[in-house]
């Protein structure tokens, strides 16, 4: 019997193997967005995608809608896709049920909801980054590469901070790269289910890894409307803040008609709206020439703040 890897991967183009790299990493993915993200129209994926089903290394499913008509097809990675991975990653290969057990997470509705969502947020920026060739999405990790045991340490931070996991949950990590800037970010993708105090409450774990020596990024507050912005940094304004928080709303978005690398970031204590990369510009220790893509801004002095900017 020939080798399906082997037969699998002559087939295979560049392409093709970040996609699946990034349903290995961030689970599933709709049509839509890996249109935009990598490709250059939704019948040219459509094509592509159908092909990758055949071979065998992605599946797909299209979830109920309630209310009437249908969502996209919603893709994940198939067995041979996830042994394709391994191959590549150095790693065992997973065992069938593992990977059946992980395609059937996807499709409870309040897992997959805020997974969409968060991963609506990384492929908006790689399909920005795909049109304009002087933008970069440098890293997106998931949540659990996050949690890995001394992810965000380095040789000068505390010890809490090397030997154990991070204090932190972000949704999401990324590196924004435009131009000469680069804006290492955290992401917190928010539904609107949770009360404003859990938000603040998210916060204490940034604060408490500034202090223990790692990195002072700032953390993006994707938020569901402009309002609960607004509420959002009255409480911000009652604290002192040791990380830098931003906010952006996807209401605001939809109306202007921009995504996330887009001029919609409040960033706190600064008055009037960035665009992802002038955050570098408003946090002038992300310039520093020494800052690369895995070294760290360290504070001195709590993040200044000041009053919120007026409308």
């Amino acid at each position: 019997m020939s080798d399906q890897v082997l037969r699998a991967q002559s087939t295979l183009t560049a392409r093709d193997h970040v996609l699946l790299g990034w349903l290995a990493d961030h689970g599933v993915l709709t049509t839509p967005q890996i249109a935009h993200a990598l490709f250059p129209s939704l019948d040219f994926a459509q094509r592509r995608l159908r092909r990758l089903g055949d071979v065998g290394v992605v599946d797909r499913f299209r979830p109920l809608k309630t209310d009437g008509g249908s969502y996209p097809y919603h893709y994940v990675l198939d067995q041979l896709g996830a042994e394709i991975i391994a191959v590549h990653r150095d790693q065992p290969p997973p065992r069938p049920s593992q990977t059946k057990a992980r395609r059937r997470r996807w499709t409870v509705a309040r897992v997959l909801q805020h997974r969409i969502g968060v991963n609506q947020f990384f492929t908006d920026l790689a399909g920005y980054a795909r049109t304009h060739p002087d933008h970069d999405l440098r890293r997106w990790w998931s949540e659990s590469r996050c949690g890995d045991v001394g992810v965000f340490a380095s040789p000068g931070s505390s010890i809490e901070l090397q030997t154990g996991p991070a204090p932190i949950r972000p949704d999401g990590h990324g590196i924004w790269h435009a131009a000469d800037l680069q804006v290492p970010f955290f992401l917190e993708y928010d539904t609107g289910s949770e009360p404003l105090t859990e938000l603040v409450r998210k916060l204490d774990g940034y604060h408490r890894m500034v202090r223990y020596g790692g990195p002072r990024w700032p953390v993006l507050f994707w938020l569901h409307s402009a309002d609960r912005a607004h509420h959002l940094h009255q409480r911000l304004a009652e604290q002192t803040q040791w990380a830098p928080v931003a906010t952006a709303s996807r209401d605001h978005a939809t109306r202007a008609g921009v995504g996330p690398a887009g001029p919609l970031w409040w960033l706190h204590g600064h008055h009037g709206l960035l665009t992802l990369a002038d955050l570098a510009v408003a946090l002038p220790y992300l310039q520093h020439p020494d800052h690369q893509p895995d070294a760290f801004g360290r504070p001195f002095a709590p993040y200044r703040r000041s009053e919120p900017p007026k409308g």
